[in-house]
């Protein structure tokens, strides 16, 4: 498989000791070896899956559609910014997805798993989204965008959203940060503060957050992880403990409505109200802080 990300690599190790020196001067939280290792084990995990999941499944799937396509669309300019629009926007609905779905949430949910932010947590990756990931770029290649075109906006995508995950780097000037994801606007992504949860979901671009009500500017000190952190270094631990958490919720589900609502609400739903998803908790935060004002 002929990734642009794979001859990225190289240029993530340097950028990592950049972060690293840069983190260090400044005294900020920075890299931890073990959560490091946990990271980078991840992301090859992540490799050894996607590679042979791509050639056997999507690759496949991805190029009989196209087969099959609507349009002919070719590869001009002017497709290639549709392209660019496009695969941003179904970036955007898989990553929403992925915190409001819970069985996507199990396999997003391991990239949010340290509680720290450096550019190793990038390589943070899941060992499931290979396969949680394809039905959100279908219509691509159905609408007449060519498979490898597909593969080279989606591999442009991953490389950009690389620099996003760094406390080096502050607020960007402010016509970049309306326009374009930050690492500003990503550190909310990642914060577990309850304001923050389920925000940012952009790839390159933030507009998707700000059109569809998804978007949070940084504001207070973002508290990095879950809001339940696992506390583990170990990749197995990390890639499998919530879909392992879901099953046993499914199964000791007093009904198959309740089971279903373990599968397809999002994280934090129960049946009997006794957790909360993160829209409860930003209401029941809201509603405090208009008591308080009052």
């Amino acid at each position: 498989m002929n990734d642009p990300v794979l001859y990225a690599v190289p240029a993530f190790f340097l950028l990592m000791w950049l972060d690293w020196r840069a983190c260090t001067r400044r005294g900020l939280l920075g890299y931890e070896r073990r959560d490091t290792l946990a990271s980078l084990s991840m992301g090859l995990g992540n490799l050894v899956i996607k590679v042979p999941v791509a050639l056997v499944l999507a690759g496949p799937l991805v190029g009989w559609l196209y087969e099959h396509r609507l349009f002919e669309l070719g590869s001009g300019p002017l497709v290639w910014l549709a392209l660019f629009f496009a695969e941003d926007l179904s970036y955007y609905a898989f990553h929403r997805a992925s915190h409001e779905v819970r069985f996507l949430w199990a396999a997003h949910e391991n990239h949010h798993s340290s509680e720290r932010y450096n550019l190793s947590t990038a390589l943070r990756q899941s060992w499931t989204t290979p396969f949680t990931t394809i039905p959100f770029w279908l219509w691509l290649p159905l609408v007449g965008f060519h498979p490898a075109m597909i593969l080279t906006m989606s591999s442009i995508s991953l490389v950009y959203q690389f620099w996003l995950h760094t406390e080096a780097i502050g607020r960007l000037p402010r016509w970049f940060e309306a326009v374009f994801n930050t690492p500003s606007h990503h550190r909310v992504h990642h914060g577990a503060n309850v304001e923050y949860l389920d925000r940012n979901h952009g790839g390159i671009l933030i507009v998707w957050d700000r059109l569809f009500g998804s978007f949070e500017p940084e504001r207070a000190p973002v508290r990095y992880g879950l809001t339940k952190n696992i506390r583990t270094f170990r990749p197995a631990r990390i890639a499998f403990h919530e879909w392992a958490t879901m099953l046993r919720q499914v199964r000791s589900a007093p009904s198959w409505r309740a089971a279903l609502g373990y599968v397809f609400a999002p994280p934090g739903w129960s049946p009997d109200g006794s957790t909360q998803t993160a829209h409860q908790m930003r209401l029941a935060l809201e509603a405090q802080g208009a008591a308080a004002s009052r």
